[in-house]
């Protein structure tokens, strides 16, 4: 089973990454979608300014483009090529790893030379041929559990990350669909998956709510620290939280996004709590 610390998680293999002498959780932050230079720097400013603060190891996150949309009208990316430049900008200038999602088989070679993390899709994650392509890069595979999933059937998902010989792989919850249009979190998943690889809570995702009929995902951004509180208590190895300086006017996900501003004491409550936990 993956031990309560941290340390001990094959984690330092990601360039960059910094603060792994610590207790704490990870982080993987950062915008949706990477919609410009200009939003991704300041994003990313803000957030190594709070995590070098607190010690937490941290990824920067953003999306090199959006395939799964609801609307053919909604934001998909600002080109392939561009975004991923950004986020090479984005590692080269705080000196930080970064994760994007990928989404078709070639996507994770043309990923890979730009980002230190590949991240699988929740709806793509028992695509065969996807995971083992984001596996056979030696990047560090981050496989989003399935909304229609259980926790146990992410054992497969991560053998098939190991059986393309590559050990690092990380599970991450991001709900489970309840109904139609809302997700929920079973925190008893989070021992289960452990057993299988180091795992993540998404923190906002797991607040939104799909399927709306104006065909734009709605969200519960109000119960984001509920949310992250219980991952923490229950030894979650990192958070995935997203963030913008004006989610209203966010192109991908905003309505489910943790205000910038509110980073900072959402974090520092929450390194209490893990600080607290790993003295009892």
């Amino acid at each position: 089973m993956c031990p309560n610390n941290f340390k001990s998680i094959a984690l330092i293999t990601i360039p960059k990454l910094k603060h792994t002498d610590s207790n704490n959780f990870f982080l993987l932050c950062g915008p949706c979608a990477i919609e410009g230079e200009d939003m991704a720097l300041r994003i990313a400013e803000k957030v190594v300014s709070i995590t070098n603060k607190l010690d937490i190891p941290y990824v920067f996150k953003g999306s090199f483009k959006k395939a799964n949309r609801s609307r053919i009208d909604s934001f998909t990316g600002i080109g392939d090529e561009k975004a991923l430049k950004i986020l090479r900008k984005v590692s080269e200038t705080f000196d930080v790893p970064t994760v994007t999602d990928i989404h078709e088989v070639s996507d994770a070679a043309k990923a890979a030379e730009y980002v230190d993390v590949l991240q699988i899709p929740a709806f793509l994650v028992r695509q065969t041929d996807l995971v083992v392509a984001a596996a056979e890069t030696g990047k560090v595979v981050n496989l989003k559990k399935g909304q229609f999933m259980s926790p146990e059937a992410m054992k497969h998902a991560v053998q098939k990350v190991k059986d393309a010989g590559n050990e690092q792989a990380w599970i991450t919850d991001r709900g489970t669909m309840f109904g139609y249009q809302d997700m929920i979190v079973d925190f008893r998943g989070i021992p289960t998956m452990r057993e299988f690889a180091p795992t993540v809570l998404d923190v906002t995702h797991s607040l939104q709510q799909p399927n709306q009929s104006i065909g734009v995902t709605g969200g519960r951004p109000d119960m984001i620290e509920t949310i992250a509180r219980a991952g923490v208590v229950n030894n979650v190895d990192g958070l995935f939280i997203e963030t913008h300086f004006d989610p209203a006017n966010a192109k991908s996900d905003g309505a489910n996004m943790l205000h910038l501003d509110n980073l900072e004491s959402l974090l520092s409550n929450l390194v209490a709590i893990r600080k607290t936990i790993t003295q009892l």
